[in-house]
């Protein structure tokens, strides 16, 4: 089966309410999908979030990386897999977002191409799961009716999202906490404090005995000395997410000890092949992790659902809300997402159509 064209097309959709967090505020959603043909009829899609504060990408920039990836793919048959996603990852450097676009359109091709879904392609078997969803950066009042709205669709595991002041900051997952004791809680600070202001918030909640599922990356990316201070100084389990995009960063983290989970995502790492290795990395180190997703669709996300099967003893949560926060969901097919409940089916791939 050979591959003879590439094409990319603009998924759009708006969102049900503005995204907020510590880095940027988001109202639509407009992703890059990619696909890929085959002289054989299967069609492979893929897709990937321009997250420019986190992944360095633009839609722009994706789609010139894509003109120049083109030439490497076009012509080469879908058997020498492996070899596709070596050409993928060895093709540009960076540019983490595009790849997992790509890899993800290349998987979806070859389990079509062996009749299976994709989660089977890769081992796994759990075909059910819970999510949490994600509560945006805003005024207290605001942030507790959404947190109730939420609670009424029937999600118990909240994201909150924070990174303002810590004094701010402390009143907001106090006030959650305390206004919702029965709701699990997770927090997101999105690099916005240094190392000692999250000490100083976190030991000041430990010391009201409030120790929320974790404190999701407080510290800049780059920082693994900060997170390893905090994880030393505070009892709150400490969640990586921007300090790691590659399986290197995993294990420098995990060899420092510097955290207590990692957060995979696709568009992050550069797609499936390197979401499984990092799984795999931190089995190794008796680490659990999180899936989570950029502000992406439901090809992507599915995807990252697929990948969650495959590695369900150490990928114990799931942060795949990117679907539901859609006003309407411009992709046919694919997993069911019901709110906090996401179902996987029996179709080949994907089984999405565009």
């Amino acid at each position: 089966m050979k591959i003879t064209r590439i094409d990319t097309q603009l998924l759009k959709a708006p969102l049900k309410t503005p995204f907020k967090t510590a880095l940027r505020t988001v109202t639509h959603l407009e992703d890059l999908v990619v696909s890929i043909h085959t002289d054989s009829g299967l069609i492979g899609y893929g897709e990937g979030a321009a997250t420019a504060v986190i992944t360095g990408e633009t839609i722009t920039s994706m789609l010139g990386a894509i003109e120049h990836i083109k030439p490497m793919l076009i012509g080469q048959e879908l058997e020498a897999f492996n070899n596709l996603l070596k050409t993928v990852e060895q093709s540009i450097i960076h540019n983490s977002t595009i790849k997992s676009a790509l890899e993800i359109a290349l998987y979806d091709l070859r389990a079509q191409s062996l009749k299976l879904p994709l989660y089977k392609l890769l081992g796994g078997s759990q075909t059910t799961f819970n999510t949490d969803i994600t509560i945006s950066l805003n005024d207290i009042d605001t942030m507790l009716e959404d947190c109730q709205k939420a609670i009424n669709l029937g999600y118990d595991i909240l994201k909150i999202k924070v990174g303002e002041t810590i004094t701010k900051d402390y009143d907001r997952i106090k006030t959650i906490t305390e206004t919702f004791p029965e709701t699990t809680l997770r927090i997101d600070a999105n690099q916005a404090w240094s190392a000692k202001e999250s000490v100083t918030l976190l030991q000041k909640l430990e010391k009201q005995g409030i120790v929320t599922d974790f404190i999701e990356q407080p510290v800049l990316a780059h920082d693994f000395r900060g997170m390893k201070y905090i994880k030393e100084r505070t009892l709150t389990p400490l969640l990586a997410d921007e300090s790691v995009f590659s399986a290197k960063q995993a294990i420098e983290l995990l060899e420092m000890d510097a955290c207590d989970f990692i957060n995979i995502k696709l568009a992050k790492c550069g797609g499936i092949s390197h979401a499984l290795k990092i799984a795999d990395i931190a089995e190794l180190y008796n680490v659990k992790c999180m899936i989570g997703c950029m502000l992406e669709g439901p090809v992507s996300v599915g995807a990252a659902v697929h990948v969650a099967s495959a590695r369900a003893n150490t990928i114990t949560m799931l942060d795949l809300d990117g679907a539901n926060l859609l006003a309407t969901n411009p992709v046919n097919g694919g997993v069911n997402f019901n709110e906090s409940e996401i179902t996987l089916n029996s179709s080949y791939g994907l089984g999405v159509n565009i």
